[in-house]
């Protein structure tokens, strides 16, 4: 089972959105996935046996884990790119 942290910056719409996507994406492709959202100044606490952050708002810190920018749930632009990315990291 994968662990995926979505997190946004502030409420948790943005996140839920990118979540639910994740989800789909990873119940498509047969891959285990346990999604959990939080916002961003929560990650370090949340990061433990994290394979994959996925972001809605911009980050820069470096938690040790991939982290991908999941702009493209919200926007609806390069969907497809993003989800490449995440697949990337989930088949590994």
């Amino acid at each position: 089972m994968k662990k995926v942290i979505v997190a946004c910056g502030g409420a948790i719409a943005t996140s839920t959105v990118a979540a639910n996507k994740i989800k789909e994406l990873a119940q498509r492709e047969n891959i285990p996935v346990e999604v959990v959202q939080c916002r961003v100044n929560e990650l370090d606490s949340k990061k433990e046996g994290a394979d994959l952050i996925v972001t809605t708002a911009k980050v820069k810190k470096d938690y040790g884990i991939p982290v991908i920018h999941g702009v493209a749930f919200v926007s609806g632009v390069n969907i497809a790119g993003t989800e490449s990315k995440i697949l990337d990291v989930l088949t590994q």
